[in-house]
């Protein structure tokens, strides 16, 4: 095992014991006070950034990849926000979820504490670093990153700005370290620090999450693949449809909650698809569509069957006709991956059917799909869309990284 993750496991195992004991007032503290820093020192993160940009650009990294990958002082502020909202949300530790008392005399409940030490992997998303550690420092653990190469001049900046933030605070800079060893090799190794680590969430493409599910001997949370669909039912209002699919198709195409495939009625088929074509046509999106939808949809090119279950993460959607809403939950429960799903309806029974039947994270009514977001949900900074069921499901905010144990308060009881 590498001597440089042995000692950082070490390091996250010692520290742990210090964030788990803060007052809720301090820990808010030292949330606002990096909040702070990083806006403070914007312009050293986006000169980092810039670096890791023109690396990207330098590699033919797509653009949809090169916007996740980007700092701007916007973005920049809205980390900054993020750990703002954490400041605000209420501290789930130290809460006792029940208290029922025994024939015995014991009263017995559970109370809610920190995982311990989280290890988080994820590729080109910088901030996801401030994220993570404003989650974890809220909830009391330790957290170690390991950031993909891309995006590893942004990362050290950031968690360079944070330590020297906890340090000032006196508080132990290793309630947040950054791997920066970014090779693979190093990668399948930390996988492996189940001695030190008590979870592992993976933020990434396909790749990187069956890589970490296959490999690591961690417990771990999957998040992040998104084949989004969106269903235009018959009933739908057709401007609020268009409306809807532009915005979870084109507002960010890099991103795990875009909207990557459609499925539109035959009742509206004619009245929808040409005037959607013109609009997708002017964001630049290429239309693979079914023999139906294609004779609508000037420019369209035929679907394979494999872009029925592809993540895009790029200016390009999928399009099929389909005849019912129970053919088209039975399409999206058949190639989805659990993230978000969106029906544009006016009919309450097929919304509720749509609720009911899809196999999601999260599944919407007349809503865009961009939305399954931890800010947006009022969670303050994510640390990922769990698209599994357990133990966490969806944007995972603050609950999330805890866990519970039993206490239990006695009078002498033995057992007989």
């Amino acid at each position: 095992m590498n001597d440089m993750l042995i000692q950082m496991g070490k390091n996250a195992k010692e520290a742990e014991t210090i964030p788990r004991s803060l007052s809720t007032d301090k820990k808010n503290e030292v949330l606002s006070a990096v909040a702070e820093h990083l806006v403070e020192q914007a312009e050293n993160l986006i000169r980092a950034n810039e670096e890791d940009v023109e690396n990207g650009r330098k590699n033919h990294m797509p653009e949809s990849l090169v916007d996740r990958l980007l700092l701007t002082k916007e973005r920049i502020q809205g980390m900054a926000e993020g750990l703002r909202q954490l400041v605000e949300l209420e501290d789930p530790i130290g809460e006792v979820t029940g208290m029922k008392k025994r024939p015995n005399g014991l009263l017995i409940g559970q109370k809610r504490v920190p995982l311990g030490v989280i290890g988080i992997i994820y590729e080109a998303r910088p901030n996801v670093t401030a994220d993570a550690f404003g989650l974890c420092f809220k909830t009391g653990n330790a957290v170690i990153l390991k950031g993909g190469s891309d995006a590893i001049h942004s990362n050290q900046a950031i968690v360079s700005c944070i330590r020297e933030t906890l340090r000032e605070h006196g508080v132990t800079e290793n309630a947040v370290q950054l791997i920066a060893d970014t090779s693979r090799e190093t990668a399948a190794e930390f996988m492996k620090l189940n001695q030190y680590v008590d979870v592992l969430i993976p933020r990434g493409g396909k790749g990187l999450i069956q890589a970490v599910v296959s490999q690591s001997t961690i417990p771990v949370i999957e998040t992040g693949t998104g084949n989004c669909h969106i269903y235009v039912d018959e009933t739908a209002d057709l401007n609020m449809a268009a409306d809807i699919i532009i915005n979870a198709k084109t507002q960010r195409v890099g991103v795990c909650n875009a909207c990557e495939s459609l499925l539109v009625h035959n009742g509206v088929k004619e009245a929808l698809l040409p005037a959607l074509a013109q609009r997708l046509k002017e964001k630049k999106v290429e239309m693979r569509a079914d023999a139906e939808s294609i004779a609508l949809m000037p420019g369209a090119v035929p679907a394979a069957e494999e872009d029925w279950g592809t993540e895009y993460l790029d200016y390009i959607l999928s399009i099929k006709v389909v005849y019912s809403v129970e053919e088209a939950i039975a399409h999206i429960n058949r190639y989805n991956t659990g993230h978000s799903e969106a029906i544009i309806t006016n009919s309450y029974t097929n919304a509720q059917k749509f609720l009911d039947e899809v196999d999601a994270a999260a599944v919407y009514v007349n809503a865009s799909t961009r939305f399954t977001d931890g800010f947006e949900f009022g969670y303050g900074a994510e640390i990922g869309i769990s698209t599994q069921k357990l133990h966490a499901r969806g944007p995972m905010g603050l609950l999330a990284l805890t866990t519970t144990k039993f206490i239990i308060y006695g009078s002498g009881q033995v057992r007989p």
